[in-house]
């Protein structure tokens, strides 16, 4: 034993341990044969996995992790379903947030390979080091619990800007801790105490008819004083604040102190009204998309097997969870992930838990495998709690999440994210790791489509054709082409007298818009205008028209229905709507035909460099917020050079339904990529880098020489001495465009930055919802409400 302990080493602050699953499959402490932790890498690895580690690297000495749940006395069932009180999910107080919590024991033993000695622990005749190395990792933080198991609490809040000078009257006026009543009418709920003069008014009618009668927001209108707070949520945690000059609830660190101006004290009021998130959840849980998109209220039927795998939802995953679910569902991702899992597990040694590619095998297998979908077995039905479990355990991507969202500022973080903008992100993360493994052909390929462009000069009647590659079809939702307009008008106006009446709208009235999914479809054809069109025929600016047909069609098309949008009062809103999604699809007649006969092509202009812009990333940050595409706000940020974020969203609005709006934007010189300016090129040569480097770096960014230059230096890692031939865009597939629907992606919230993501699959001729960790046969799939939809190509 004293000659092992060089083969150890004692866990620092900063050392990664990974003991709580494996870095090559899903396996925990909690499985059977519990967890091995390399006492040297702090590596972990169930028992399929240990003996080949030891014998590729020679390490020997390993922690065994076995955790079992402990039994407790079952309590009296309990039939009433808790009530959710935060917009939240995988949180008490959350949805499904209510979970018994299990309590579990470990224990631990050392374990020598390949003879697997086994030495029970503690034991007092173990050398130091080797005892402070046990020491060290029983008592180190799991990685998970680092950086991934953050619970979503909804978006926070900011801090008002009045908090730290709000200016407080004396008035005398003094608050009592009960009894209270609006100063203006008779109502005694849902009523808020401004911070400035101590005024009780009722809050804001709600558009069902219900809430108070305005008489907070017109104090507001005739004195100008922005804060007040919901009286009935205070409590010493705090309470819900509004900010009415700032449009938006907000947190006021002072809370406590402008509450005691009026005699308020907080550590003596207990909750007793509805927080403004709770009547969110309420009216969600209504007359919102929850119920429907999760299918609650229905007896959906659990299954289990290859393929029907949950995943855990880590607390805001549920857009990563989803995404990964459809994507596992194409042949080339399953081929190139499961099949090819074993090479790949094989490959890497220095640290898996990191590498990209590791994980996406270790995440296909723990979903395709069926290794962690278990139906109840025979011996297990007398065990009340998994005979009626409501889903599967599932497993939980931590260190794939980590992996796919390092170094980006949103998919790194714990906050909410736009399932499509993940999506996007992945294939690039895809793509970029393809490249630096020198592998043969792209699995992505199968998502990838060109649409041709054609843009006519108004004044000459010439055109110019080009194409543009892309993996996403997102299409506008067109609220002018609803069927059932009629209907929506007259429920608006009745709506508005109910609203004046102060009567309540009953859910089942309410309706919705009905889009024609052909509306959608029409406006990627339909002609748009662009204005300043530089045209090289008359060498001037003046009005085009440009037309988008498909070049190509992909053997599996996502198409997203953007149903975001900014309303007229300039607030970020949700289309609620219902769109007739097909689940057989034909675009034949949406091909383009290239150049017709007779068509005079416009002059190819010279290498006119566009001029540099910076790009304000406050604006960016701003429209973000508002639910635009990132890529779409920087193109958004950079065509409207500096003046202003309400400029910017003018143009975002204007070209939110540009086939290219989502794409990744670079701002490129006005030539063809298949040239490379000589110039550029020698500037970057003269840098240090090869020639072969620097026509890469102008192909790969439309001969940009700003971006190149930073392009070489981000790929470091993967150009090398690489050929240049390697760099080139990929042949994207064609073939008929007729398909049928496979998967589709449902987004409940207002806001694609917070709420749920739940996804439907079609396998074996019939749906299956994912909802998170649970699987199960969907009873009524709502087609209509979907996000992103892939389809697969008839064959």
């Amino acid at each position: 034993m004293e000659g092992l302990q060089g083969e150890v080493k004692v866990p620092l602050g900063g050392d990664r341990v990974y003991k709580d699953q494996c870095v090559y499959s899903f396996d925990t402490p909690e499985s059977d044969d519990g967890l091995y932790v390399c006492l040297y890498s702090f590596l972990g690895f169930g028992k399929d996995y240990v003996l080949s580690y030891c014998t590729r690297t020679g390490r020997k000495l390993f922690l065994h992790i076995k955790r079992n749940k402990k039994v407790q006395q079952l309590q009296q069932a309990v039939t009433e379903v808790k009530k959710p009180t935060k917009l939240a999910l995988g949180v008490d107080g959350g949805f499904d947030g209510g979970q018994v919590k299990e309590e579990y024991e470990e224990t631990y033993s050392l374990v020598i390979l390949p003879e697997h000695t086994v030495i029970t622990l503690p034991n007092a005749h173990l050398p130091d080091r080797l005892q402070q190395s046990i020491d060290g990792v029983i008592a180190a933080e799991n990685v998970s619990k680092k950086e991934a198991l953050l619970a979503w609490e909804g978006e926070k809040l900011p801090i008002s800007k009045h908090a730290s000078s709000l200016q407080q009257l004396d008035n005398g006026v003094k608050i009592p801790p009960s009894g209270w009543k609006c100063s203006r009418c008779d109502l005694t709920n849902n009523l808020w105490v401004n911070l400035t003069d101590g005024a009780i008014l009722c809050g804001r009618r709600y558009f069902d008819g219900s809430g108070g009668n305005n008489h907070a927001v017109d104090h507001f209108q005739q004195t100008h004083y922005p804060l007040c707070v919901k009286l009935g949520t205070i409590t010493p945690d705090g309470a819900d604040v509004y900010s009415y000059d700032e449009d938006t609830m907000v947190e006021d660190p002072n809370l406590a102190e402008h509450l005691a101006h009026f005699g308020i004290n907080v550590a003596l009021l207990t909750k007793t009204d509805q927080t403004m998130t709770e009547l969110e959840i309420d009216m969600n849980m209504k007359i919102g998309e929850w119920s429907v998109i999760q299918e609650s209220g229905k007896e959906l039927e659990l299954v289990f097997g290859p393929g029907y795998t949950g995943m855990r939802n880590l607390g805001n995953s549920c857009y990563l969870n989803s995404v990964m679910q459809v994507l596992f569902t194409i042949p080339e991702f399953c081929n190139r992930y499961y099949s090819n899992a074993d090479t790949v597990f094989q490959s890497v040694i220095t640290n898996p838990a990191e590498d990209f590619e590791v994980q996406m095998c270790k995440l296909a297998v723990g979903l395709l495998s069926g290794q962690y979908s278990k139906a109840a077995t025979a011996d297990q039905t007398d065990n009340k709690e998994i005979k009626n479990a409501k889903e599967q355990p599932g497993i939980a991507p931590y260190m794939f999440k980590g992996v796919v969202g390092r170094g980006h500022p949103e998919f790194g973080s714990s906050r909410q994210q736009d399932a499509q903008e993940f999506y996007l992100h992945l294939v690039t993360v895809i793509e970029r790791h393809q490249r630096a493994s020198k592998g043969a052909g792209n699995h992505v390929d199968c998502l990838k489509f060109q649409l041709e462009e054609r843009v006519q000069c108004s004044k000459s009647g010439q055109v110019k054709y080009s194409t543009q590659e892309t993996c996403l079809l997102t299409l506008p939702v067109p609220m002018t082409a609803a069927t059932n307009k009629v209907e929506v008008d007259a429920w608006n106006i009745k709506k508005h007298q109910l609203e004046e009446k102060k009567e309540r709208v009953k859910a089942d009235d309410i309706v919705r818009a009905k889009i024609p999914f052909t509306a959608c479809l029409s406006s990627l054809t339909s002609p748009v205008v662009i204005d300043d069109f530089f045209s090289t025929a008359i060498n001037d600016k003046c009005s085009a028209t440009k037309t988008t047909h498909f070049a190509t069609f992909p053997d599996y098309l996502m198409i997203q229905l953007n149903k975001f949008t900014i309303g007229s009062d300039w607030v970020p809103q949700k289309l609620d709507v219902l769109v007739d999604v097909p689940q057989q699809l034909s675009l034949d007649d949406l091909k383009g035909k290239g150049s017709l006969p007779g068509e005079i092509e416009l002059p190819e202009g010279g290498a006119t460099q566009v001029a540099t812009v910076n790009i304000d990333e406050s604006v960016v940050s701003q429209l973000t917020g508002m639910g635009f595409p990132l890529e779409g706000c920087r193109r958004a940020a950079y065509y409207t050079d500096g003046k202003g974020v309400e400029a910017a969203m003018e143009w975002a609005l204007q070209h939110s339904t540009d086939s290219d709006f989502a794409a990744l934007f670079t701002v490129a010189k006005e030539v063809t990529k298949s040239s490379c300016d000589e110039g550029s090129i020698g500037m970057i040569t003269s840098m240090g880098f090869t020639r072969q480097q620097a026509i890469a770096a102008l192909q790969a960014t439309n001969n940009n020489l700003e971006r190149a230059v930073d392009w070489i230096f981000s790929h470091a890692d993967e150009i090398g001495d690489m050929e240049v031939e390697q760099f080139k865009q990929p042949k994207v597939k064609d073939g008929p465009g007729k398909y049928e629907l496979a998967a589709f992606i449902s987004h409940m919230g207002t806001s694609t930055m917070c709420g749920h993501y739940v996804c439907h699959i079609k396998k074996e001729g019939r749906w299956v919802i994912y909802n998170d960790n649970k699987v199960a046969l969907s009873v009524d799939p709502p087609l209509q409400l979907g996000y992103l939809y892939l389809y697969k190509r008839l064959v």
